[in-house]
This record gives C-alpha cells, sequence and structure tokens, in this order.
C-alpha cells in the first residue's frame, strides 16, 4: 500500500499559535499548540496587537515541533493548510504569510480554509465517519453561528449573534467578577463552588428565531454584581460571586441547548456537531449530550480540538480532493 500524504496545518486566528500534521484520510500525526493567556490575562481579553506580535514570535518554533513530533521532514509534505478566514487580521496574516511563503519555497500546492469549517470538520474527525448534513453550531470567543452543514466546504448559516459570543460573555463576565482570563474555566470553576437559581439572569432571545445575542447578558451580570457589592457583607461576597457564576454559565447553556433543539427541529435534520472553545464546557457538554435521548446523534469533540488548534485545519483534505488550491496571493479574511 502506497504510503499516506503528509499535510502541514496552520492556525493564528486568534490568540493560538497551532501547527500540526495529518494525513490524506485526515488521521492528525502530530498537534502543538501555544497559547498566550499569559500575554492577555491582564487585559481581560485578548489583545489584537499583542497576539499578532505573539503569533509572530512562535509560529516558527511551533511549526519545527509539529514537524519533529511527527517525524516529518519538509520535504515530506504535500500540501500546506492555513486557517486564513474569518478571526483577528493582523493574526492571521502572520499564518498566511509563513503558510504562503512555505509552499512557494518547497513548490507545493497551498490550501486555504475556513477556521468555522474547521471547527466542525473536528467533530467529523472525532466520529471517524461522514457526518454530513447535520445541525452544526460553532461557540467561541469570537464565534456563535448555527450551521446547516451540508457537506465540509457548504457550510448554510441559519443563524448567528448580534453582538457579543457567547465565549466573549464568559471572558468579559469573568474580568467583571475578578475571576480572571480565560473566563470559560474560570466561570466554569467558580460555578462548581455555586447553585444556579439564586441569581435571575435573562436568557436572551432563547424563544426568538435563531439568532443569538450576549450582551444584554453580560450587563445582567454587572448590575448583579454591582448591587451584591453594595449590599452583601464581605465576607459573604466569595459565595454570592460562585452563585452568580452558576446562573451565567446556566444562562448560557439555555440558550445554546434551546437554539440547536429548534435548528434541528426546523431542519428536520437528526445530527447535530458541536465544536468550538466554549464546547470543552462540561455542562453544556452534559446537556447537549442529553439530546441524544430523543434519536439525535450528537457529536462532540474532544477536548484538544474544541478549542483553536491547527488538527482542525485537516478540512483542507477535503479542498485536496476537489482540487480547490489556494491562489499564491491568498488574502487574510477578517470576516
Amino acid at each position: 500500500m502506497a504510503s499516506e500524504l503528509r499535510f502541514l496545518g496552520i492556525e493564528t486566528s486568534c490568540d493560538e499559535t497551532a501547527a500540526a500534521v495529518f494525513t490524506d484520510s485526515a488521521q492528525v500525526l502530530s498537534s502543538v499548540v501555544f497559547n498566550q493567556h499569559h500575554v492577555h490575562a491582564r487585559y481581560g481579553g485578548v489583545v489584537p496587537e499583542l497576539a499578532a506580535r505573539a503569533h509572530l514570535g512562535r509560529v516558527i518554533p511551533v511549526i519545527d515541533e509539529a514537524l519533529r513530533r511527527s517525524e516529518t521532514s519538509l520535504s515530506d509534505l504535500t500540501a500546506i493548510a492555513v486557517h486564513h478566514r474569518p478571526g483577528l487580521v493582523g493574526a492571521l496574516v502572520i499564518g498566511v504569510s509563513v503558510a504562503k511563503m512555505l509552499a512557494a519555497s518547497l513548490d507545493i500546492p497551498l490550501l486555504g480554509v475556513s477556521h468555522l469549517e474547521g471547527h466542525v470538520y473536528a467533530a467529523r474527525m472525532a466520529a471517524g465517519r461522514d457526518i454530513y448534513p447535520c445541525v452544526a453550531l460553532v461557540a467561541s470567543g469570537g464565534h456563535t453561528v448555527l450551521f446547516h452543514a451540508k457537506s465540509p466546504l457548504e457550510l448554510v448559516r441559519l443563524g448567528s449573534t448580534r453582538d457579543d459570543a457567547a465565549g466573549e460573555a464568559f471572558d468579559k463576565s469573568s474580568a467583571l467578577l475578578g475571576l480572571g482570563f480565560p473566563g470559560g474555566p474560570a466561570i466554569e470553576r467558580e460555578a462548581r463552588m455555586g447553585r444556579h437559581g439564586k441569581f435571575s439572569l435573562p436568557r436572551p432571545m432563547i424563544h426568538d428565531g435563531l439568532d443569538f445575542s450576549f450582551s444584554g447578558l453580560k450587563t445582567a451580570v454587572a448590575n448583579a454584581w454591582r448591587k451584591c457589592q453594595a449590599q452583601v457583607p464581605a465576607t459573604e461576597l466569595p459565595v454570592a460571586r460562585a452563585h452568580l457564576a452558576a446562573e451565567l454559565q446556566m444562562a448560557i447553556t439555555d440558550v445554546l441547548v434551546s437554539k440547536c433543539e429548534r435548528a434541528l427541529a426546523l431542519t428536520g435534520l437528526k445530527r447535530l456537531a458541536v465544536g468550538g472553545g466554549v464546547v470543552a464546557n462540561s455542562l453544556f457538554r452534559n446537556r447537549i449530550n442529553n439530546l441524544s435521548r430523543w434519536g439525535i446523534d450528537v457529536i462532540i469533540p474532544p477536548m484538544e480540538w474544541c478549542t483553536d488548534n491547527a488538527a482542525m485545519a485537516a478540512v483542507a483534505v477535503e479542498a485536496w480532493r476537489l482540487n480547490r488550491f489556494a491562489p499564491p496571493d491568498l488574502d487574510a479574511e477578517p470576516t
């Protein structure tokens, strides 16, 4: 049997510098991720300029490590794949520039792929089988989008956030509560010490179509916490904060699960794929998995493929099979 072809994937769409080596059967041979949490923690969120500078300093070492772990040399590569949309423009430019340079110097094809297609494809990789067509939810710090995923490279948007993404609501609320960055894991840790139902937070747009809105929820958290600080004894504030974190986590989960249920009902599809950093939340994973009781095929990637990574750039294999190669002047597309 002929040996499988090898591809290098590069991801720099936000604040993770990542590289992976995978085969033409989408088998991941290595995946390396360098996160920038220490760079952005003091600001309570991702600072685009700092993210781009961090990518510039780490992208080559991360690529070298991915090649080393997979025992792959540059001459073994068949093509270079890069997430070139959507994301922070300065961050994307770093990955795209390196990918174009490598493809040109090695005289091999360049494949430009969507970060969002990659998140959905991570579910396909986890399942080890065809999952299309399906309803797909991508929920992260920068995106909250529902798709009718007709194929790996054909995602039809059903609904998206009108303001903040779900992960952004976690990050900003965590900063308001003094819990640190990234907000998702911080809120989840705090919520374990509290109980939802002790506060009343809105579930924005939960009964209204397939779009999302989380900015009002963030404002409600800020108002509730401000009231606590004014009225609750200092010794009881830690408990109140834990209860508020638990209610926030439940509110976001309620909205996401409800929208997925509505999308499944409207499309008539019986398969749901989810991806993005918010999917790493254990409450959400448990709640969305419960849909399997109603005959829904629920597909959730492992934790390491939920947060941003380059392994999911293996969706480029689908473009390769269709001869959809990127031009040498491939641009970063932030939106």
